[in-house]
């Protein structure tokens, strides 16, 4: 059988071990390392799709399949011939399984092998999610990677409690690749679990490579714990997933994260953070993060970034766009979003380029003096 998604390493880093691949889709290729910007609602807030093509430069996005069942509803999404269709974007796209956001905004949710009965977060009503219910789901949007239907542990949980949720994430996915209908034109992922505990990853992992599937993610990190705990359930974990098929980090958009997951050889991760901090008045930098909304910036009529040539930074001041968030127009949210957004997709792309010519430890070192990050 023809696999949907496919991976195709490049190089890999002399100095690091970063890979540097293309993952082939039914939608276009995506060269990696990649940041997806996240269109939740199957938007990216505030931006147009010809925007985010032709001046952040996304080559794929994500949606999410909890929201999109609440609403518009399957339904709809039909009715609309799937999800590239209903939001006019003909580029790869990925739905998250919406396990995240039943156990993060749902309330009063029972945990069976089933599935999960929960309140929506909209009007309160009992809904009902189970492994089938989301692969149904997920083949009606249409998506190019969809995620299995998993269970996200909180942080900090027992080593009991993971344990049993990581076997019941695995339970899950056998039973996601079973209901999956359409897998020559959609590649199903599966989510590693086991918290921080590492025998668990590594039985999560190796359950999980036996359902050989197109892709795999790791989950249930950058969930609040501390950065070096991060770090290091992430280099423990990456470097055992297989070569062959794209690595997924889900849930990370800091620049310090998104180099530290290249250099794990991670190939994709996807954050809100961008436009989240956008409509905070916050900028993203070549030299750090600018809080527009400062009173420092009141009368600086300097670009947002020097060293950046996105729309926003070749057109406004940092004064105006201060004016912008202070005065609550939605002008500020959108051109500092799409500064956060281009900034992102460019410093992916310097990556790739880094990894290309061996140099990404450099590169690395040399950014987070820039920054002000300190080496872990």
């Amino acid at each position: 059988m023809k696999e949907a998604i496919t991976y195709e390493l490049l190089h890999v880093c002399k100095q690091t071990g970063a890979r540097r691949g293309r993952i082939h889709t039914p939608h276009g290729d995506i060269e990696t390392p990649v940041f997806m910007p996240v269109g939740t609602q199957a938007t990216v807030k505030t931006m147009t799709p010809d925007e985010l093509k032709n001046e952040i430069g996304a080559q794929i996005i994500l949606a999410n399949t909890y929201h999109l069942f609440l609403r518009p509803g399957m339904k709809v999404m039909e009715e609309a011939g799937g999800l590239h269709k209903f939001m006019n974007w003909n580029r790869p796209i990925l739905t998250d399984s919406g396990g995240f956001q039943v156990f993060s905004l749902s309330s009063l949710r029972n945990i069976t092998e089933e599935g999960v009965e929960f309140k929506s977060h909209l009007d309160g009503s009992r809904k009902f999610l189970s492994p089938e219910i989301v692969m149904q789901t997920e083949n009606t949007i249409g998506s190019d990677i969809m995620m299995a239907f998993d269970e996200c542990c909180p942080y900090p949980s027992t080593y009991d409690y993971t344990k049993r949720s990581m076997e019941r994430t695995t339970r899950w996915a056998k039973r996601c690749k079973e209901a999956h209908k359409r897998p020559e034109e959609q590649g199903l992922f599966g989510i590693i679990q086991g918290g921080f505990y590492k025998d668990l990853r590594d039985r999560s992992l190796q359950d999980l490579i036996e359902l050989d599937l197109p892709g795999y993610a790791i989950g249930g990190i950058s969930v609040g714990e501390p950065k070096q705990e991060f770090l290091d359930i992430l280099r423990y974990t990456a470097p055992k997933m297989p070569e062959n098929k794209p690595r997924y980090l889900m849930g990370v958009g800091t620049p310090d994260y998104l180099i530290e997951a290249a250099l794990a050889g991670i190939d994709m991760c996807d954050c809100v953070l961008p436009t989240r901090i956008a409509r905070n008045g916050t900028a993203m930098t070549w030299s750090g993060k600018v809080v527009v909304r400062n009173a420092t910036y009141e009368h600086d009529f300097t670009p947002l970034d020097r060293e950046c040539d996105c729309y926003t930074c070749k057109n406004y001041t940092r004064a105006y766009l201060r004016h912008l968030v202070k005065t609550k127009e939605i002008l500020g949210d959108r051109l500092l979003s799409i500064h956060n957004l281009y900034f992102l997709t460019k410093l992916m792309e310097r990556v790739r380029i880094e990894i290309e010519n061996d140099n990404l430890g450099n590169f690395r070192d040399e950014f987070y003096k820039k920054y002000g990050y300190t080496k872990e």
